[in-house]
């Protein structure tokens, strides 16, 4: 059995870096050395939370960040584009303004896991999940092709006003990122029916065992993906 958790970083710094270790590798495997996820300030934002995957011995196999907008951190979104298209700062200052925002970023799972139905659309469940317990009323994300149609099942959309119809070249030439938006992350009225009724589920019950399937079989996770109200409002 896995185990599914959801800290706030700052308060778990050897978490922390079992997550960015994991997360490293995999970038390294499909040979990408840059992006702004993979910066560690956030380790020390008191608005940053972290869900990962760990086995029982404490080591983590896929993860996602939730960087809440506000303090001294810039979102990963803004420093990823600001260069290519300075209008990113003034969105995300105005959806702060309407009720506060957050960015879905770092996801990531390795390959030890693909094929048993842990990948990136687990890890982005849990964090559209989460939605719900943070002062936010909005949600971003900045996505590789390789995660844009779970992304799109989560219920993201895409900005177009940003860059050439919400696309990007990033982090290298011949990759394309896009920047993307859901703007009811209470309701996912754009999210894949299936998909929202899970994220529903487990918000109504953070605490729960659940199993998961994929081509390779089956594998139960422990979820408790429940954020102290210490936490939050610290």
């Amino acid at each position: 059995m896995l185990k599914v958790r959801v800290f706030r970083a700052i308060d778990h710094p050897e978490e922390c870096m079992r997550y960015i270790d994991g997360h490293r590798r995999v970038l390294e495997a499909y040979g990408v050395t840059k992006v702004t996820s993979a910066n560690v300030d956030w380790m020390y934002a008191p608005n940053s939370y972290i869900s990962t995957v760990e086995t029982d011995d404490e080591k983590v196999l896929a993860g996602c960040r939730v960087q809440l907008a506000g303090g001294d951190l810039p979102m990963p979104i803004e420093t990823a584009i600001s260069n290519l298209d300075p209008r990113i700062y003034d969105i995300i200052a105005e959806l702060q303004a309407k009720g506060g925002t957050a960015e879905l970023c770092g996801l990531w799972n390795s390959r030890e896991v693909a094929g048993w139905g842990i990948g990136s659309i687990v890890m982005g469940q849990v964090g559209v999940a989460l939605c719900e317990q943070l002062p936010i009323t909005t949600m971003v994300a900045f996505c590789a092709q390789a995660t844009f149609k779970n992304c799109q099942r989560l219920g993201f959309i895409i900005k177009n006003e940003l860059g050439n119809n919400g696309t990007f070249y990033y982090p290298k030439e011949d990759l394309i990122a896009t920047a993307l938006i859901i703007p009811d992350p209470v309701e996912l009225t754009s999210a894949h029916p299936l998909v929202r009724d899970k994220i529903f589920d487990l918000r109504t019950h953070p605490v729960q065992r659940m199993l998961e399937k994929g081509p390779k079989g089956e594998m139960e996770l422990d979820y408790n993906i429940r954020i102290s109200q210490q936490a939050v409002n610290a």
